[in-house]
């Protein structure tokens, strides 16, 4: 069975929507996939402004908000389908939409992106609210993406993603396991935005830069990384906590950006070293804006030497676009009424088959 649907994704670091349109193959349970168009769409600064500053909208706004915001990404899937020549062509669009709250201890999570509007907008079927059901039923629901890992790539028992936070999942014998790590990009971002610039190419500021002991011990002993896993962060982790105790310590732009690389690493190989015996295949398949900061990825690769451990990274689409991949897959999986989140993962009461239905589809 072949499916052809789009997936979309908006991270935490605010760079844009991703979108991706591809074709499943399901063959007796086993999945293959090819990605046929992605792309990119960076947010205008107006839109920038609009999403971080959700959380802090009353609750009429916010709706009016959640609402217009899926008829920009109606419209957006209409351009790329125009751009790309794929009228009539997608049967489903799985979208993930933009996190604003989320609150797994009282059981909620808020995505932006109406899932109504987009169907509506766009005259194509859509599942939404991918992780609803899962915080529901107990769950974190956090992380989704192991589903795709899973199903998808199956040579590999490591997969890191390093978007606006950074994700790990262990592809054990006889269990799955992931969670959150810490935040990642967003507050590199955040840092090297006080040089006027949107990112740090290939980590060059933070090569630039020394280490800073006293903050990378402060960072390393906050409370979240004392805690067991299934857990998960909302952005206003990075946000309100991470990055004043960064800004704290009064460092230079490229101290602080060394330093908080070196955390990153540290709480990665930390993971890793928690599960390695366990762990059959000794390659970290390494995905997200983050695997193209090349002096992240150095001293990744240094740190798991220890271990064993090979970074790879993918061709450059799966390393842009797999969580919006992904996406499509957990939207196909749920069209098919077959569970599309493992409660292992995310610590759920079981297993569940999560997304709304919006048939924009005329009968």
């Amino acid at each position: 069975m072949v499916y052809k649907v789009m997936g979309l994704m908006s991270g935490s670091s605010l760079d844009g929507l991703d979108l991706v349109y591809t074709e499943l193959h399901e063959n007796r349970g086993e999945w293959s996939f090819e990605i046929m168009a992605a792309d990119c769409y960076p947010y205008s600064e107006e839109w920038q402004e609009k999403l971080k500053n959700a959380i802090s909208l009353n609750a009429q706004d916010y709706l009016l908000l959640h609402t217009a915001y899926g008829h920009y990404v109606g419209n957006e899937v209409n351009r790329f389908i125009e751009e790309n020549n794929l009228h009539f062509k997608v049967g489903l669009i799985a979208s993930h939409g933009h996190t604003t709250f989320h609150q797994p201890a009282q059981k909620m999570t808020g995505q932006l992106g109406d899932g109504a509007a987009i169907a509506a907008s766009t005259g194509i079927n859509v599942v939404s609210d991918l992780r609803a059901l899962d915080i529901a039923f107990g769950g974190q629901g956090a992380p989704i993406v192991p589903i795709g890992e899973k199903l998808l790539w199956k040579g590999y028992s490591m997969f890191l993603n390093l978007g606006g936070i950074a994700n790990i999942s262990f592809n054990l014998p006889n269990d799955y396991i992931a969670y959150d790590v810490c935040p990642a990009n967003r507050v590199l971002n955040m840092l090297v935005a006080k040089l006027g610039l949107e990112y740090d190419d290939e980590g060059k500021q933070a090569a630039s830069g020394t280490v800073n002991e006293s903050l990378l011990q402060q960072l390393n002993e906050l409370s979240y990384y004392q805690q067991s896993y299934p857990k998960s962060l909302a952005n206003s982790f990075g946000t309100d906590e991470v990055f004043p105790l960064i800004e704290a310590a009064g460092l230079s732009v490229p101290d602080a950006l060394r330093t908080y690389t070196e955390h990153i690493v540290q709480q990665i190989a930390k993971a890793i070293e928690n599960f390695k015996s366990q762990i059959p295949n000794s390659k970290l398949f390494v995905t997200g804006g983050g695997a193209f900061n090349t002096f992240l990825i150095q001293r990744l690769s240094e740190a798991l030497q220890a271990y064993g451990v090979e970074v790879v990274v993918p061709d450059e689409n799966t390393v842009k676009y797999k969580e919006a991949l992904v996406m499509a897959l957990i939207g196909i999986l749920r069209w098919r009424e077959e569970y599309n989140v493992i409660s292992s993962v995310t610590g759920a009461q079981r297993n569940s088959i999560g997304g709304a239905m919006w048939i924009g589809q005329e009968a």
